[in-house]
């Protein structure tokens, strides 16, 4: 598995560790920490690398 690979399945595996701690809470919690987590993952879309159109 090349390093891009496993950085991907290693993101996919937190993120979904991430859900299941979310879907284990309370209602009005998780609504919370899904908003939370929308959040850090429009900043991360927003702080990665822009593709330049010629």
């Amino acid at each position: 598995m090349s390093m891009d690979a496993a950085d991907a399945a290693a993101r996919r595996d937190d993120l979904l560790s991430a859900l299941e701690v979310i879907e284990e809470q309370p209602l009005a919690e998780r609504a919370a920490a899904y908003t939370a987590l929308h959040d850090d993952l429009a900043r991360r879309l927003e702080s990665g690398p822009r593709e330049q159109h010629a």
